[in-house]
C-alpha cells in the first residue's frame, strides 16, 4: 500500500469573513512546503459563495512554493467559465508551477452549502440545466489544448479551429480529477447516482468526493472500477481517491465541534446539523483525529485533504503536522 499523501485547503473565503489573510495563507502554503505536506488547495466560487479568485490564489502560491501540486478543491465554476480561456489559464499556472497542477473539474449544486447558485448562474447568463455538459466540454478542452497543438473542437457549447494555448504546460496532459458526491437519498433517481460515477470512470485521473463514510468511499471506488472496466478503459495505477475533509485539533472534543461549527456555517452561511459535522470533520485529540482520517485510508483514498475548521489557522496547522501526522505514517 502507497504511502498517504495529504493536502492542505486553504479557506480563501475566508478573507471575506475574517477567518484568514492573504499572508497567512502564502505563508502557510510556505510552510506546508517545507514540512512534508503534499499538496495545496483552494477553494473556487464566483458569485455564489464569493471569495479569492482561485487561479489568482493559486498563481501566488505557485511563486512561494517549489514541491506542492497545486490544484482547486473543487473547481465549482468550471461551468460558469469559457472553457478555452480557461485552458489557456490553467496551461499558464502549470507552466507557471514547473508542473505541479491538478485540476478537479467540478459543477457546483444547488443543494444548502453551494451559496447562491441560482443568482450565480443568472448572473453569469448560463443556464443551470446546462451545467454538466459544460463542465464535460470544459474537461475535454483542458485535455486537448493540453496535450496537442493547433486543435479543433466542436460541442455543443463551445466550437473553435485551429487553436494552440502557448506557453505549453509542463505536464501534457495535465492531470484532471472528477468531482462526484451522488447521494441515493438526494439525487432525483438512482440513474443521476449512476451517471455520476460514470462520468469519474470515463474522464477522470482521479475521484474528489466530500461529506461521505468510509464505506460510501469504498463503494463509490468499487462502481467508478466496475464502470471503468464496462467502458473498456483500464484505471492507471496513478488513478487517485481525494476526500476533502475538514480538521479541528482539540482534547475538549465539543469545543472543536463548537469552533467548527461556527467556522463552517458562516463560511458557507448553513445551519449545519452536528449529525453532518460528525461525518465531515475529524475532530478531537491526535488520536481521534488520526483515526477519523485512518478511517478513509482504509476504506481506499490516496490523498486526504485537510481544512482546519478555526480561526487560529497556524495553530491548528502546526497540530496537525506535528501531532496527528506522525500517528499516520
Amino acid at each position: 500500500m502507497a504511502a498517504p499523501r495529504f493536502g492542505l485547503t486553504l479557506p480563501n473565503r475566508g478573507v471575506i469573513i475574517g477567518a484568514t489573510t492573504v499572508e497567512e495563507m502564502l505563508e502557510m502554503a510556505q510552510w506546508a512546503d517545507g514540512a512534508g505536506w503534499d499538496s495545496v488547495w483552494v477553494g473556487d466560487s464566483i458569485f455564489a459563495k464569493p471569495r479569492l479568485d482561485a487561479i489568482a490564489l493559486l498563481g501566488a502560491i505557485a511563486a512561494r512554493t517549489k514541491r506542492v501540486r497545486l490544484g482547486p478543491a473543487c473547481f465549482a465554476s468550471t461551468p460558469l467559465r469559457n472553457p478555452l480561456l480557461l485552458a489557456y489559464q490553467w496551461a499558464s499556472l502549470d507552466f507557471l508551477s514547473a508542473g505541479r497542477t491538478v485540476f478537479s473539474a467540478c459543477k457546483g449544486q444547488p443543494q444548502p452549502g453551494g451559496g447562491e447558485f441560482d443568482r450565480e448562474f443568472t448572473a453569469l447568463a448560463i443556464d443551470p440545466r446546462s451545467r454538466v455538459r459544460r463542465m464535460e466540454e470544459a474537461i475535454e478542452i483542458l485535455r486537448l489544448t493540453s496535450t496537442r497543438e493547433h486543435v479543433d473542437y466542436q460541442g455543443k457549447y463551445t466550437q473553435f479551429r485551429d487553436v494552440t494555448v502557448l506557453p505549453r504546460p509542463v505536464q501534457q496532459p495535465i492531470p484532471i480529477w472528477v468531482t462526484a458526491n451522488p447521494s441515493p437519498v438526494t439525487d432525483a433517481t438512482a440513474k443521476d447516482f449512476e451517471r455520476s460515477y460514470k462520468r469519474v470512470a470515463r474522464m477522470g485521473d482521479g475521484w474528489m468526493t466530500t461529506g461521505k463514510t468510509p464505506a460510501q468511499v469504498r463503494e463509490g471506488i468499487q462502481m467508478i472500477r466496475k464502470y471503468a472496466q464496462e467502458l473498456g478503459r483500464t484505471l492507471e495505477a496513478t488513478f487517485e481517491v481525494c476526500v476533502y475533509y475538514n480538521i479541528n485539533v482539540n482534547e475538549d472534543r465539543d469545543k472543536a465541534f463548537g469552533e467548527s461549527k461556527k467556522f463552517l456555517d458562516d463560511y458557507y452561511t448553513v445551519d449545519y446539523h452536528r449529525d453532518f459535522l460528525e461525518l465531515w470533520v475529524a475532530m478531537g485529540s491526535p488520536k481521534q483525529c488520526a483515526e477519523s482520517i485512518r478511517g478513509f485510508l482504509d476504506a481506499g483514498a490516496t490523498t486526504i485533504t485537510l481544512r482546519p475548521t478555526a480561526y487560529d489557522q497556524r495553530h491548528q496547522f502546526k497540530r496537525i503536522t506535528e501531532e496527528v501526522f506522525p500517528l499516520l505514517t
